[in-house]
């Protein structure tokens, strides 16, 4: 993923705030030999440690073809992205210059994680980790814990495996208009504003704050 300076994150807070709110990514696993990447869509908890990124909860069924690629190859890469539009060429033309000649392009916000999985199999341990995921999605502890031998999900336990992603390494990409002249920027802010369709006012609300720090 290329990011230019002006996309990079203003700092680590920024990718880590908008990662705990959006917790829907591609788990990447490089495939067996002749195969391509396995690429599994899948809800995820990402916590801010231990160690210096963190790290990722997530559970998959045990009959996923996934497992044989992961315990072959425990370097994986999660990727998020969101709050994405298209700008239209006009949108984004210099001042001065023949709204025909703008170019159209696409803003979004994209975290790409590598990490080294733990596959968790552990009746115990697995039971705790998938409590904190689900704890996440539902704080108010609508849905009874998994515990080992215990109903109603304990019978259950061995369905699934837990994977423990330590982040290694993160990069991360805001990409709002920050390389336009200001005048641009505020058209684009307004036509954002004035179109209000899917992530048209997300990808705005980036755009201004990340303006404002700068």
């Amino acid at each position: 993923m290329l990011i230019h300076p002006w996309d990079a994150p203003l700092d680590d807070s920024e990718w880590r705030d908008w990662l705990t709110r959006h917790d829907f990514g591609q788990l990447a696993v490089n495939g067996l030999p002749g195969d391509p990447p396995w690429v599994q869509p899948m809800h995820f908890r990402y916590e801010a440690g231990p160690g210096p990124y963190g790290r990722v909860l997530t559970h998959l069924a045990r009959p996923n073809p996934l497992w044989r690629a992961i315990e072959a190859h425990p370097t994986v890469l999660l990727s998020v992205v969101d709050d994405y539009v298209f700008a239209p060429g006009p949108w984004t033309v210099a001042e001065g210059t023949p709204s025909a000649h703008g170019t159209p392009t696409s803003y979004y916000a994209a975290v790409q994680l590598r990490c080294t999985a733990r596959v968790v199999d552990d009746p115990a341990e697995k039971a705790e980790l998938l409590n904190r995921q689900v704890a996440h999605f539902q704080p108010d502890g609508a849905t009874a814990l998994a515990a080992p031998g215990e109903a109603p999900f304990g019978r259950l336990l061995s369905g699934i495996r837990v994977l423990n992603l330590e982040v290694t390494e993160v990069r991360a990409k805001f990409k709002y208009a920050g390389n336009k002249p200001p005048e641009v920027q505020e058209r684009i802010a307004d036509r954002l504003a004035e179109r209000a369709g899917p992530g048209d006012l997300a990808a705005r609300a980036h755009q201004l704050r990340r303006r404002a720090t700068t």
